[in-house]
């Protein structure tokens, strides 16, 4: 190639975006930019006639530009839009009528991202006549576009509003400092996305700040100080307490095992066996208790045949006291740490244990020095987890624990509301709720405290599993026994009861009936139970599913100083005592006028579930690239509408799935319910308890079985939509 070719100064290769020009005129022919030598051939981009050097000559487009003289970036004709759209009369693709917009069709010199005329702001522009500074602009190219301004042209075309009339220019604004500012900064104070964010916030505030507040108002009172050293409090707070944390231990070992057994060996029936030990996961505690006692109570299966065997007048096995509620707690609970240990195991690096492994490390030793370290923040986090929930726990203490006179604050709080041996239950009600909320922000705070395990990539090949070698059918066999003693046994013990006339009725095929279950559905509480939960359900599924997608688009697609605030008011419910959230609710039922009524309860549900749905949503939300909603802001959405029409619509279907659990969770709930209940407003789950409580044991256990079959089965089809989509996701993207 020649050496002396086209030489192009500094300014060549600017856009015209800088400077303006006037219509007809060339912007080249004002600043001569390139210099040719005789004989040599441009090195710009050519095309017969004339040569680009950076600018084009008037009125033509190469490949998709603007024309010259209309002006692209800063400067241009305040009747056209901004925010990288045509000039008007011109489109991407065709022709449309001059002085309509782009997106919203709307004369010129109005915003199509709400209607507003020139000069005003509009979804983050900046108004016709002022121009925006480099840092603004650049600011503006994230958010709503290029900002627009400039020494505006005539107006020869049809008035438009807000812009000067026929024969007047808009000036330039000279002071550019004062736009070097964000594009939200820039942006109304009233658009859509800050209308939303306001909206979330006073759902929040009445469904969640204002019954905390109130019940730590109403509890922190120095007059209920003597509440708080009664020694009937002082020994529930110790029970309360103390079975807790046992049951947590014990579910936290039990659950670790079957993480490390069921995700790194090569244990047979893994599959299967994962999902019958699931199971008490699935039944809601109070139902688990009732299956319990009719398998080791003075009258169960267990009892009975024993005493058949050994000849003793005297039952072996006794399920009621404060070992029965400890059994039984951690029975429902253990599934809960495994869920949380195994995501540990599953995102350690594969690469680390080979890494070991090529050192020299066994297979033993490899896992307990390198695996069990990073996960042992997720054991803690389990442990705390598994505390809290057993905390608040209603159901296994009231059956199993009562009829010994064991009691703990949730039963407590229940007799003082049901009994009436206190005159004014209300401020020793919310003393005792002080006490569980501020257990359970101390096992909140202290598993925030832990690490995060951030170390945990979840990249890489997959962890080899352990080889149990010839053990492998022993542990196999040893797994399936407990899996049949703690899992399967107590549902066919409540199956048996059901199906039986009266409990100690010989099972034979002659005393087997569906009596039980008919006059259970036919009743007229039973009834009234079923429709009510439904309703709540139902109710709470929807309110929980639209607020909890609100939050979960809000906590991931925009920043703003208050989503950390946000995520920790919406997520904090999940982590109190279900008899908190219920005391809180009875406080400000009376202040609201829904004391005794079904809003009451439906409040509380809201509250207690909406963080199942943030949870749900937030990992669809994250993962929808942000080049969409950039497409639709470009095309002339505003804020708002690209939010609903990309990342909302993309997951509603995991908003959905949430909505599904809320409401099966919520049609068998037990501790809010028992104690925010009233006359025509029972649930399926007080309606269960007080048939066990009042003896007709066969009716209530008809009642519970179909309870836990409609749980299991929908529970279980969720889960296994929810990993199809899962998998399929990760399919796509190749993972």
């Amino acid at each position: 190639m020649n050496s002396s070719s086209n030489s192009v100064s500094p300014e060549a290769g600017r856009l015209s975006a800088a400077g303006s020009s006037p219509d007809g005129q060339n912007p080249a022919a004002q600043s001569p930019t390139v210099s040719r030598s005789s004989g040599s051939r441009s090195t710009g981009w050519r095309r017969p006639g004339w040569r680009f050097s950076g600018r084009l000559p008037a009125g033509q487009v190469p490949a998709g530009r603007l024309p010259v003289r209309r002006g692209w970036a800063a400067r241009r004709p305040a009747t056209q839009v901004s925010a990288g759209r045509w000039p008007a009369g011109q489109t991407a693709t065709g022709r449309r009528p001059t002085g309509q917009s782009l997106a919203g069709q709307s004369p010129a010199g109005q915003s199509p991202a709400g209607q507003s005329p020139a000069g005003r702001w509009s979804a983050g522009r900046l108004p016709a006549g002022r121009a925006a500074g480099p840092a603004a602009r650049r600011d503006a190219r994230g958010t709503s576009g290029r900002g627009s301004a400039g020494r505006g042209a005539p107006n020869k075309g049809a008035p438009n509003k807000g812009v000067p009339g026929k024969g007047t220019s808009n000036k330039v604004a000279s002071n550019r400092g004062s736009s070097n500012q964000s594009a939200s900064d820039r942006g109304p104070r009233g658009d859509g996305l800050h209308w939303l964010r306001l909206a979330v916030w006073a759902a929040l505030a009445l469904l969640v700040l204002l019954p905390l507040g109130v019940i730590l108002v109403r509890g922190a009172q120095p007059a209920n100080a003597d509440v708080l050293t009664d020694p009937y409090v002082l020994a529930a707070a110790w029970n309360s307490v103390s079975s807790a944390a046992g049951s947590a231990a014990l579910a936290t070992a039990f659950g670790a095992l079957l993480a490390v057994v069921l995700d790194r060996t090569d244990l047979p029936g893994r599959t299967v066996l994962r999902w019958i030990l699931l199971l008490p996961f699935l039944i809601p505690p109070f139902i688990g208790a009732m299956s319990w006692m009719a398998l080791l109570s003075p009258a169960g299966t267990v009892n009975q045949t024993l005493m058949a065997l050994t000849g003793s007048a005297r039952p072996l096995l006794d399920i009621y006291g404060g070992g029965g509620v400890v059994f039984l707690l951690a029975v429902h609970s253990y599934p809960l740490a495994y869920l949380v240990i195994s995501a540990a195991l599953r995102r350690v690096p594969g690469s680390l244990e080979e890494a070991a492994r090529i050192s020299g490390a066994g297979g033993l030793r490899t896992f307990c020095q390198v695996t069990l370290p990073l996960v042992r923040p997720a054991v803690v986090a389990a442990f705390v987890l598994t505390l809290v929930a057993n905390l608040s726990d209603f159901g296994i203490p009231a059956l199993i624990g009562l009829p010994e006179r064991y009691t703990t604050l949730t039963t407590l709080v229940y007799r003082y509301l049901a009994s009436g041996t206190v005159t004014n239950p209300l401020p020793a009600v919310a003393a005792i709720g002080v006490v569980l909320l501020v257990l359970g922000l101390a096992a909140v705070l202290l598993q925030r405290r832990l690490p995060g395990g951030s170390e945990l990539g979840g990249s890489g090949a997959a962890a080899l599993p352990l080889q149990l070698g010839s053990a492998r059918w022993v542990v196999a066999a040893l797994l399936w026994c407990t899996a049949a003693v703690v899992c399967v046994l107590p549902l066919l013990a409540l199956t048996e009861q059901a199906l039986l006339p009266a409990p100690g009725v010989p099972l034979t095929w002659e005393n087997l009936t569906l009596a039980n279950i008919a006059r259970a559905l036919t009743s007229g509480g039973a009834l009234t139970g079923i429709a009510n939960s439904v309703l709540l359900a139902l109710g709470a599924a929807l309110a929980c599913g639209v607020l909890g997608l609100a939050v979960g688009a809000l906590l991931t697609r925009s920043k703003h100083r208050s989503n950390t605030a946000l995520d920790v008011t919406a997520m904090l419910p999940q982590a109190l005592p279900g008899l908190v959230l219920a005391v809180a609710w009875l406080l400000i039922a009376p202040a609201l006028g829904i004391f005794n009524t079904p809003w009451v309860i439906l409040g509380a549900y809201v509250m207690a579930f909406l963080a199942l749905v943030v949870q749900s949503v937030r990992a669809p939300l994250e993962s929808v690239p942000v080049s969409l909603d950039e497409a639709a802001r470009i095309s002339g959405a505003g804020p708002l509408r690209a939010l609903g029409d990309v990342a909302l619509r993309l997951s509603v279907p995991a908003a959905v799935s949430g909505a599904v659990v809320v409401a099966l969770t919520a049609v068998r709930e037990l501790t809010i319910s028992i104690l925010l209940v009233a006359p025509g407003s029972q649930t399926l789950g007080v309606v269960i308890f007080n048939l066990q409580q009042a003896g007709d044991y066969n009716s209530a256990s008809a009642l519970a079985l179909l309870v836990t079959i409609v749980g299991v089965a929908g529970l279980s089809a969720t889960a296994a939509l929810g990993a199809r989509r899962t998998a399929r996701t990760r399919f796509r993207k190749g993972k």
